[in-house]
Order: structure tokens, then sequence, then C-alpha cells
């Protein structure tokens, strides 16, 4: 440091403190005996900003979780489809009993694949309307076919009334078992259309 920095500050202090405090010569001098002791904030004192400028910077990016980023894409696309008149009636049981299944069997799915699988990997955006049962499929942008289809079908069932069964259909069997993921009670009445 310069001395008229120290002087300064040692004037300064002693001021402020009414003399009470005087800062020692022996702190200056172990502070510029040991440079690694000094606190360094952007480029050294020798660097122009320009250089500064083009000294690299490392940004350590983390891991992308594609796993987590096609469950939050499941769930979102199952609450487009279910509208604003199913949703909130069914959203409970199916937070607790049916969207556990549904990431079961999607990490079951894409347990085998590598990163760049799994990158390729995209949830269809357009669920069925109407009384149509596709939730959403999972696909390959890389092969252009399906790996595992969500579909929630409407059942009346005599004496109780309706319900929603939720499956899904896997391309390990050539989409024809129908792997049951649950039920959710509606109510007697005739449910309305998906989507709306």
């Amino acid at each position: 440091m310069k001395k008229w920095v120290q002087k300064s500050i040692v004037i300064m202090v002693a001021f402020l403190t009414f003399g009470l405090i005087t800062p020692t010569h022996e702190i200056w001098e172990a502070f510029d005996q040991n440079p690694s002791n000094r606190a360094s904030i952007g480029p050294s004192p020798g660097t122009s900003t320009a250089e500064a400028a083009a000294l690299p910077i490392e940004i350590q990016e983390e891991p992308v979780d594609y796993s987590t980023l096609l469950v939050d894409a499941a769930k979102e696309q199952s609450y487009k489809k279910f509208g604003s008149k199913i949703g909130p009636k069914i959203s409970n049981e199916f937070d607790s009993i049916i969207f556990p299944k549904m990431e079961e069997a999607i990490a079951m799915t894409v347990a085998s694949l590598n990163d760049s699988s799994l990158a390729s990997l995209t949830i269809s955006e357009k669920p069925s309307g109407n009384y149509g049962e596709k939730i959403f499929n999972i696909s390959s942008n890389e092969t252009g076919m399906d790996l595992i289809r969500f579909h929630v079908r409407t059942e009346k069932r005599p004496q109780e009334g309706y319900y929603y069964n939720f499956h899904y259909h896997s391309a390990e069997d050539d989409f024809m078992a129908h792997n049951n993921l649950g039920d959710i009670y509606w109510e007697k009445n005739t449910p309305p259309k998906w989507l709306s």
C-alpha cells in the first residue's frame, strides 16, 4: 500500500475513536509481507479493462435432469387435458394416487436410455378433447417412434356412476397391454368433455 494511504487511515481511525484506538504498524507490516492475505476483487492492478474483459470465466453448468423435465411436462399436459371443469375436482386424487404411478412408469421406460437418447425425448402437446383418451405420448425425436402412451378413459359403471380409468401402453409389447394406473370416481352425472 502506498505510505500516504496508510498514514491517512491511521489518522482517520485515531480521529474517529478520539485517540482510544491507534492502529499499530505491525498490522501494516504483516499485511505487506504476505500478499496472500490481500483480498483481490477483479483483475490484478496491472491488467487493463480490455484484458480483464477477455479473461476466461469458468461457468460450471449443472447437468440437465431430463427425467425430471419429462415428469414436469407430463403433469402439465395432464392438467391441460383435465381443463378447468374436471381438474379442480380430481386434482387431489390424481396427485396422490395416479401421478406417482405415472412417474414410476416414465422412470422405468427411460431407465435404460443414455443421456443423448433422453435429451431427444419429447412429450406430445395436444391431448385429445371431447371424450378421447389420449393424455400425452412420450416419443423419441431420433426414431420418431412413441415409447409410451398415457390415456384416460371415461367409464360408466351401472349403479355407481362415472369413473376415470388412467392407464398406459408401452412400446415394449407393441402397445397391446393395458397397464392400469388407477381409477378416480367422478359422480353419477355425465362428466364434462376434456379440455373444457
